[in-house]
């Protein structure tokens, strides 16, 4: 098992961890005691709750529901957010989870100490908040950590860091991961490179023939003032993909079917993804990497147009930097050397995170020989931010089991715990005990890597 110490030196060497911390030991707990805070809306009657800053600066709620199993989860929050840090992102973020609360357990959150990239920033802001927790309330009979979307793989990054501290066993007892980007930087977004140069080979508007051209592996120059708004309306002009279908022309028919096909995303992500690949590109390149390219399409082939040799042809191509790949790999690649049981739930057609990416997971945590310790669960869902309010206190019953009495659970046996849960949180168990994903490179184009 890595030592937190090794970790914590090389992040802090990284631009990508250019804000974190520089010591050796966990990170420090704001010096300020909890404020009583309203709960937000949604929150059960009852919950004593608190925000607040730390002392990184990261916002936090925390909410303690009166029936507190003394369990408490720490919530690693999807994105990442580009903006400054705010409250009112962790305010959404315990009422979304607000399920979590409801059924007994202690929730803490962190906005994370800046906008932008930067798994083990977070990790770190995530363990500070723990820390703070535990310092005005006590230490809590176990810890779980939970990450969603990006926040999957900060939690399995804390979990990495967190697993020895001063030579003894860390902080958290079991792993949650939900609707996980879980292939780190260098393996979860490579499809969204592919979608910048299929758009621009059929659309040509991104950027147009008037603008400066740069390398789409960048998201957009530094000093680019085109917005999210204009950025949709360009993709409407080439796709109408926010126009009813039947007011597309055959040209716009022609190219959204092109695009999707090739690309292998649902109509309703386009946009969402367009996004990604273009500002979360270039706080990632520019501002975290120092302009070097992680990102590489070199080799691969692309098919799902009418016609794909004239694609394949006219696509730009690019070729990664080995060490902007070694940096983001350092920062956000799972290494698999977690020793706490882990749970994970997918949804199987997730429109934003692969379900396939589960693959890249189990890879990391067979190489490190911990595959004993994850089980992966996948529902007939097709949502990402959020799944059926059941599963989830299903999933934290069943982790917890397996830390208190060593029963390692089967699909077929969350799925059994999901349906118990159902009378008092609703129907919606869509878990399919059966289901495995392909691996990823069913879904994303294998390409050579550095």
């Amino acid at each position: 098992m890595r030592h937190i110490t090794s970790l914590l030196a090389l992040a802090s060497a990284l631009l990508l961890g250019a804000c974190a911390s520089t010591h050796r030991s966990p990170p420090q707990a704001a010096a300020d005691g909890p404020a009583s805070s309203a709960c937000p809306r949604g929150i059960p009657a009852g919950t004593r709750c608190y925000s607040g800053q730390d002392s990184a600066g990261a916002f936090f709620w925390v909410a303690i529901p009166a029936d507190w199993n003394r369990v408490l989860v720490m919530h690693a929050h999807g994105g990442p957010e580009l903006g400054a840090p705010t409250l009112a992102r962790t305010t959404e973020d315990l009422q979304r989870w607000a399920v979590t609360v409801k059924a007994g357990y202690a929730w803490a959150g962190s906005s994370y100490r800046r906008g932008g990239y930067g798994v083990t920033m977070a990790a770190e802001d995530t363990e500070r908040l723990r820390a703070w927790f535990v310092q005005n309330f006590g230490a809590p009979r176990r810890t779980v950590l939970h990450g969603q979307s990006y926040g999957a793989g900060v939690a399995a990054k804390t979990a990495e860091m967190y697993a020895r501290v001063d030579g003894r066993k860390g902080p958290y007892d079991g792993l949650l991961l939900t609707s996980g980007v879980l292939g780190g930087g260098t393996r979860s977004y490579d499809y969204r490179l592919d979608l910048r140069v299929v758009y621009q080979s059929i659309c040509k508007n991104h950027p147009l023939p008037s603008e400066p051209a740069y390398p789409l592996w960048q998201g957009l120059p530094r000093d680019s003032k085109l917005s999210t708004a204009e950025l949709a309306r360009r993709i409407d002009d080439c796709t109408g993909v926010r126009k009813p279908a039947a007011e597309r022309s055959a040209q716009q028919r022609e190219n959204l079917d092109a695009i999707l096909e090739t690309i292998r995303i649902p109509e309703r992500s386009l946009v969402g993804n367009m996004n990604w690949s273009t500002f979360l590109f270039r706080d990632l390149v520019l501002e975290r990497l120092d302009g070097g390219n992680p990102f590489g399409n070199i080799g691969v082939r692309y098919s799902g147009s009418r016609d794909d040799a004239v694609l394949n042809a006219q696509v730009l191509r690019y070729r990664a930097d080995p060490a902007a790949v070694a940096r983001l790999a350092a920062d956000s690649d799972p290494t698999g050397d977690v020793d706490l049981p882990t749970l994970s739930l997918h949804a199987i057609d997730d429109p934003t995170a692969f379900v396939e990416l589960e693959t890249v997971y189990r890879g990391a945590r067979e190489r490190a020989g911990t595959a004993g310790l994850l089980v992966q669960t996948f529902s007939r869902e097709s949502e990402h931010s959020y799944l059926s309010d059941a599963e989830y206190p299903a999933l934290f019953a069943a982790l917890l089991d397996w830390i208190d009495h060593g029963r390692k659970p089967t699909p077929i046996e969350v799925m059994a715990r999901c349906k118990a849960f159902e009378p008092d949180f609703g129907k919606g168990c869509h878990i399919d005990p059966d289901y495995q994903p392909r691996p990823l490179s069913a879904r994303v184009p294998v390409r050579q890597r550095p």
